[in-house]
């Protein structure tokens, strides 16, 4: 019962993202949803302005804070491991609803893209960005960043078992694509108004801040494996030509992805 119990929770968290995944890209892009980032304006500016940072803060917050190594040390001592994850996922979607809920619009236009092909183009770069987050997923493994594959083996008996480390597709061009599809996604836009900017600005600089810890997590845990890695690929602009072989190295490690953010941990 308790294994069938914590694979229903796991399922269900993984369908809450992709429901929270897909309003919150009608959100941005004011697309389908009753309330949009550009909804009419409800508060003076500088109101509307200190409590949508408020809102990226305390998102970027609990991503940051969650991911890293000695949070999930403690964790676990209350959470399942099975279903840490997966709680990881829950938190994070109530969280992202939380920030459309309480968001206030600020209606000052930055840039207005008035020609139709210019238009296009920004509305074709919005859906890529919002595409290419869960395809970086899928070239990794989809399932074990949603925790799903963690309740799956659990209800089948089966300890979790770690994934090689390897540097499938994109990621043998850059680091971090997973944060290059979120740019896109939030700055992509023909229309974009002062809201929208405190947005893609505030959630850029949550990840630029993020990868700097992030980076220095790995480098600590694999030493000269991810050093070798961080010198033959860069950061976020990917690398085009020749692509040099990925250096082998004893033990094993796993690709863990949190919503906007990679970490490998040592399971040897």
């Amino acid at each position: 019962m308790k294994r069938m119990a914590f694979f229903v929770y796991g399922v269900t968290g993984h369908l809450l993202f992709l429901a929270t995944y897909a309003w919150l890209a009608g959100f941005v892009g004011n697309l389908l949803v009753p309330r949009s980032i550009d909804s009419p304006p409800t508060d003076p500016w500088p109101l509307a302005a200190a409590i949508d940072l408020g809102l990226i803060v305390l998102f970027g917050l609990q991503h940051s804070i969650m991911a890293r190594p000695w949070f999930k040390q403690v964790w676990t001592r209350f959470v399942p491991q099975p279903i840490e994850r997966a709680t990881y996922v829950f938190i994070s979607c109530a969280l992202t609803m939380l920030l459309m809920w309480q968001w206030r619009s600020i209606d000052l236009v930055i840039w207005d893209v008035q020609n139709p092909l210019g238009r296009w183009l920004m509305h074709g770069l919005f859906a890529a960005g919002w595409l290419m987050v869960p395809a970086v997923s899928m070239m990794i493994h989809h399932c074990d960043l949603f925790g799903t594959r963690q309740v799956w083996l659990y209800l089948r008996g089966r300890d979790y078992t770690s994934l090689p480390f390897r540097t499938p597709l994109l990621y043998k061009r850059m680091r971090h694509p997973m944060y290059v599809g979120w740019a896109i996604a939030f700055w992509a836009t023909p229309t974009m108004t002062a809201g929208h900017l405190l947005l893609a600005a505030g959630m850029s600089a949550y990840m630029l801040l993020a990868v700097v810890f992030e980076e220095r997590d790995l480098v600590a845990a694999f030493g000269r494996q991810y050093a070798e890695y961080q010198r033959r690929v860069p950061m976020f602009l990917p690398k085009f030509g020749t692509i040099l072989p990925t250096p082998t190295y004893e033990g094993s490690v796993t690709i863990e992805q949190t919503t906007g953010q990679v970490c490998r941990q040592d399971r040897s």
